[in-house]
């Protein structure tokens, strides 16, 4: 390490960089070493290389030379090292990187060769152009070829490469401003990379399970391909999925299996369709669970199928065992995704099902107080959705909630929400229509 300031000092670099277009295989691999070694951990030298244009010149390199293992071993080393930099990624998407890496992952046969090859890719395919460039080049053929290869072994190696392969996969159907390598591997749900990532869902091994449902969860980004997925039956999978793990609780498969349910449940057709094939049913088992990441979901999927489905959310909101499990997450105060989740579950509940039983049972399970307490949250979507409950609970069963409302102090609180200058018309306006409700109380 003492010894790199001084290289650099001296004015190195730049001959250095020269000698990357001799034709020398064996100076052009100790030029590539001494590169590696001098900029080893250091982010600004690794810049540096970047800005005076080594991308291009090693990819080139590596489609020149790709029969000579040594060489080809120098230039995944300097790709793993400068793919994570950002700037890096601009110049890799000029490049036919993309094309060079799935080519040369097709005819390695050493685990410790692929691996390399993974190591570069991974931190890639988080750049969308570049996430696209692979897609096209055929990477994932490699990926589902090597799952195919690497499930039902027991070797130590093969399941490292069926998770790292599995996991890229999920990666190529994340995001992207336009979705677009996932759209492109959906097919209109025809695609052969769709249904084989769907057999993933009932294998026996946790690590496909897991890829399979995060695969559908990102499938599931836009309507049209939900309400596709809804009709030809992937509902009935997720919940053998989810039915699988309520014992033996695997939480990341728990996790990655309610997280496709919410997505799928999106869609206003989707939501009745659901609910007659059990959906609430089969998340109602994992109330139990005490992973704030599972109850998370849980009570994402729950608030999407209610909404607008006044049977179910009357349904839902007189099981009692769910509305006490709601309020004590309601004071989950480590966790405030949970925290904010369970509010807004318990105020949709009331919103939905406009029903009295549900506003008794919410009440006799202590809710009322936490209803008053979203009133007040920063969010203004959450502080609406509190006085809509409220004003429903002041209009249908005042006298039942009238003690708890004076007691978590609701009326100071509309003093409060009215007399604020940040307030939102609309927090305003519904302030006023839940104290029009609240004036037939004598208290």
């Amino acid at each position: 390490e003492f010894m790199r300031n001084p290289c650099v000092d001296a004015g190195l670099i730049p001959p250095l960089v020269q000698l990357l277009n001799c034709k020398d295989q064996e100076v052009l691999l100790q030029t590539g070493r001494a590169l590696g070694n001098i900029c080893y951990d250091s982010h600004t030298l690794q810049s540096q290389l970047i800005n005076m244009g080594v991308i291009p010149t090693l990819v080139k390199l590596l489609g020149i030379h790709c029969q000579n293992a040594a060489l080809t071993e120098m230039c995944l080393v300097a790709f793993g090292n400068l793919a994570e930099l950002e700037s890096s990624k601009e110049q890799f998407a000029y490049t036919n990187i993309a094309e060079e890496l799935v080519k040369l992952f097709k005819k390695q046969t050493e685990h410790d060769k692929k691996e390399m090859i993974f190591e570069v890719l991974a931190p890639l395919a988080e750049n969308d152009v570049i996430k696209l460039q692979l897609v096209e080049a055929g990477l994932v053929e490699c990926l589902l070829e090597a799952v195919q290869k690497t499930v039902n072994s027991d070797k130590e190696e093969d399941i490292a490469e069926l998770k790292t392969a599995s996991d890229l996969m999920v990666l190529l159907l994340l995001g992207g401003k336009y979705n677009e390598s996932m759209q492109k591997l959906f097919e209109g749900g025809k695609g052969s990379v769709f249904q084989r990532v769907l057999s993933w869902i009932p294998s026996n091994s946790h690590q496909l399970q897991l890829a399979g449902a995060l695969a559908i969860a990102n499938f599931a980004r836009n309507d049209g391909n939900c309400i596709h997925m809804v009709d030809n039956g992937i509902v009935q999978k997720l919940m053998d999925l989810l039915d699988r793990h309520v014992e033996d609780g695997n939480v990341t498969v728990q996790h990655a299996a309610l997280s496709a349910l919410r997505n799928l449940a999106i869609p206003v057709v989707n939501k009745a369709k659901m609910l007659s094939a059990g959906v609430a049913e089969a998340v109602l088992k994992f109330l139990r669970s005490e992973m704030p990441p599972v109850q998370f979901k849980l009570l994402g999927t729950l608030r999407m199928l209610i909404d607008a489905q006044a049977e179910a959310a009357e349904q839902l909101g007189k099981n009692v065992k769910l509305v006490e499990r709601l309020v004590e997450w309601c004071e989950a105060k480590d966790h405030a995704g949970v925290m904010g989740e369970s509010n807004r579950l318990l105020s949709a509940l009331i919103r939905h099902s406009k029903s009295k039983d549900v506003i008794r049972t919410i009440v006799q399970s202590g809710g009322i107080k936490h209803l008053v307490t979203m009133a007040t949250s920063e969010h203004v979507i959450m502080q609406n959705e509190a006085l809509v409950a409220l004003a429903l609970i002041a209009a249908l069963e005042l006298v039942t909630a009238e003690k708890d409302l004076e007691n978590a102090q609701l009326v100071q609180i509309l003093h409060r929400l009215l007399s604020d200058d940040r307030s939102a018309p609309e927090i305003k306006y519904n302030s006023m229509v839940l104290i029009c409700a609240l004036i037939g109380s004598g208290e």
